[in-house]
């Protein structure tokens, strides 16, 4: 996170009321709009929209700002002025802080729903006094919150980057680097090479460190880094990647949004090349 995180101990709700609570309804955060902007409304907002949050869980604190989440199963009809919005749509609108720790509750919200029952022995899970995790009632197994690692790469030769198309925007030719996420036994640079490799046929050299991103949406964190073509010809593979092209930076097709660490590998060939 780009501002200083305080972790909660451990997640079981707090006594106090939290200075900021973070509702939400499947992937969807409830917010206040404002304007062109959004801010997470106020508790008393949220009890006269019919709102009770049931057992929230403890974040952590920001600026001294204490958070605390919750998924509730239904939304009455909302007041005006309240609305339930996905991540992607708030960043830029919600308060930089907010933001951040909306991906974090998202995930960690995720993950206790995920794990409700114990994997081993069938127990219910319940959260941990003085641990940030879930431990079976029953056998004691304990599970921490699991991110998945995954590398995404800007790939240059001289003045043009390479930028692939996969599938997963249907009617959209959005194009974006080279992703994946990492096997077991591999290095962050195996993958690297490895996906380039099954994606487009291509090996490469000088694998730089560019740097890395919480992605809630997937519960990863995605470790960026540049390289450079070494040979080969662009060979896609058909599944996960349809289309590969190199492009120059004044003629670059649809690309992601700010939001993404995809954009800032594309942004720094912009600013380089």
């Amino acid at each position: 996170m780009t501002v200083f995180f305080e972790p909660a101990r451990d997640f079981r709700p707090a006594m106090d009321s939290p200075h900021r609570l973070l509702v939400f309804f499947k992937d969807r955060l409830l917010v206040k709009t404002t304007g062109a902007g959004a801010v997470l409304p106020r508790p008393e907002e949220l009890t006269r929209a019919g709102l009770e949050p049931d057992m929230p869980l403890r974040l952590g604190t920001i600026r001294d700002r204490t958070y605390s989440g919750c998924a509730v199963r239904q939304v009455p009809d909302l007041p005006e002025g309240l609305s339930l919005n996905g991540l992607r749509a708030l960043f830029g609108r919600l308060d930089e802080a907010d933001f951040q720790i909306a991906g974090y509750a998202m995930q960690l919200l995720t993950w206790v729903a995920d794990n409700r029952h114990c994997g081993r022995c069938g127990g219910t899970m319940a959260l941990e006094e003085g641990d940030r995790a879930l431990t079976c009632t029953a056998c004691r197994n304990t599970l921490y919150p699991r991110i998945s690692p995954a590398i995404i790469v800007a790939i240059t030769s001289g003045h043009r980057l390479l930028l692939a198309r996969s599938g997963r925007f249907p009617g959209r030719r959005m194009f974006s680097v080279i992703a994946g996420y990492v096997e077991p036994g591999e290095t962050l640079e195996d993958c690297v090479r490895r996906e380039i490799r099954e994606e487009v046929g291509l090996e490469v050299r000088r694998i730089r460190y560019f740097g890395s991103q919480a992605w809630p949406f997937s519960g990863s964190l995605m470790v960026g880094y540049t390289a450079e073509h070494a040979g080969g010809r662009i060979t896609v593979d058909g599944r996960e990647i349809l289309e590969a092209d190199w492009f120059t930076r004044d003629r670059l097709p649809e690309i992601p949004g700010k939001i993404s660490i995809a954009r800032q590998l594309i942004d720094w060939f912009v600013q380089n090349r």
